[in-house]
């Protein structure tokens, strides 16, 4: 994943990078993404964007490797 690469504010809403907890399957980080699942770094609060890099360096301690989903449309 390319921390750097713009996304479009249509692709930025249409999928999430998931970052499952792997102690309570019901909990766990989900950031804006494209399809591939790179994330646009600026465009994210300096809360979620501290929540993104800190599910990144727990990846298979507290979290599960981060999957693409796509989100329905409403």
């Amino acid at each position: 994943m390319d921390l750097h690469t713009p996304i479009s504010a249509e692709a930025a809403c249409s999928y999430l990078l998931r970052f499952t907890s792997l102690h309570d399957r019901g909990r766990g980080i989900a950031v804006p993404c494209d399809k591939v699942g790179n994330v646009d770094i600026d465009s994210l609060t300096l809360q979620l964007r501290t929540a993104y890099f800190g599910a990144r360096a727990m990846v298979g301690q507290e979290y599960s490797r981060p999957t693409v989903q796509q989100l329905r449309a409403k």
